[in-house]
């Protein structure tokens, strides 16, 4: 490929398609020379999730198993303690996680839970740990107080195309998703927004997500490509499962035409084999979230990554030093 591959807010659905379409190998082989433009080879963003608040989601999302109108078997659970969630992002830390993301079974935070969320990230902050938190949806106003509190990046996904959405979901549009991250964006925060693969959804919708994400006025800086985990009680439960293929497809568009942006596994990676996995990192992928859960969801343990990473010769992106370590090394020198 010649140059380097150029930001482009200004994608046509009909050149995604091109792309989307192209033979699979050809595909891939682009998606790892444009990822290898921009991002060192070989070095994946580890991030760890941690469900803050479990359970009797008012939103009615057809795939999770947290919602209220669903009989998942899911026990709900109350907010944890800030002083739990600091014992796990230091954990995350020292297992090699940058980032750690905290989430809330909300349809949107209360002002009461402000102040919980806040001190939150400001803890989460001063351990050096990069902080991301998905809370449903939000004002312009918490928008801004986060982003004082010090949170780098602001998780709401766009689930599916604008045309499929209303398969999914019933009880927020597509336009409230959007207007959640222009809130965040205007506040001055990072953008983490994907979607979700596999729900029944048509190529085309898979090319309508894409589009929507390529064409903001700013890519996302994360974008996670999940792949549906199918759970029982959920309308989603017996859906027929995607092929890998058309994943890793997503996976190697996203990488193409959002060419700055972290593309990461999600949810769906517990599910694959090795083989799967570096042919996901081969399109382009560079971020995963590691840990035993995702939120409610299995998920490939650390020590199952760490095998990964040695077998594959990957090594995880460094979480930034805090002045605390530096002192360490400093005296330690």
């Amino acid at each position: 490929m010649d140059g380097k591959m150029s930001l482009r807010n200004d994608w046509t659905r009909e050149e995604i398609q091109t792309l989307y379409d192209q033979p699979f190998l050809d595909l891939v082989f682009t998606a790892q020379s444009v990822h290898r433009q921009h991002f060192p080879a070989n070095i994946i963003q580890v991030s760890t999730l941690l469900s803050i608040k479990t359970g009797k989601c008012p939103e009615d999302c057809k795939y999770c198993s947290q919602s209220a109108h669903y009989d998942s078997k899911l026990e709900a659970e109350k907010r944890i303690a800030v002083e739990t969630v600091i014992r796990e992002a230091q954990a995350a830390k020292d297992s090699g996680s940058s980032r750690f993301c905290m989430g809330a079974a909300w349809r949107n935070p209360h002002e009461r839970d402000m102040p919980y969320v806040l001190e939150m990230v400001k803890e989460v902050k001063a351990l050096g740990l990069e902080t991301c938190m998905t809370l449903g949806m939000l004002n312009s106003s918490q928008a801004e107080r986060l982003k004082d509190a010090g949170l780098d990046y602001y998780n709401h996904n766009l689930d599916t195309s604008r045309e499929y959405y209303s398969h999914i979901i019933s009880t927020r549009t597509f336009d409230d998703r959007l207007d959640t991250l222009d809130h965040v964006r205007q506040a001055g925060m990072k953008v983490c927004s994907g979607g979700i693969v596999g729900l029944g959804e048509k190529a085309s919708d898979r090319i309508g997500l894409l589009h929507e994400l390529a064409t903001m006025p700013m890519h996302p800086e994360s974008v996670p490509i999940n792949m549906l985990v199918p759970i029982e009680g959920t309308p989603l439960a017996d859906v027929e499962k995607l092929d890998v293929t058309e994943w890793i497809r997503t996976i190697a568009v996203a990488r193409i035409i959002m060419p700055q942006s972290y593309i990461r596994l999600s949810a769906g990676r517990e599910s694959l084999s090795d083989a799967d996995q570096a042919l996901a990192f081969m399109a382009g992928a560079n971020s995963l979230f590691s840990g035993d859960k995702l939120l409610t969801t299995p998920n490939a343990g650390e020590g199952k990554d760490q095998i990964l990473f040695a077998k594959l010769g990957l090594s995880a992106e460094k979480a930034k030093p805090t002045i605390a370590d530096l002192s360490i090394d400093a005296m330690s020198a």
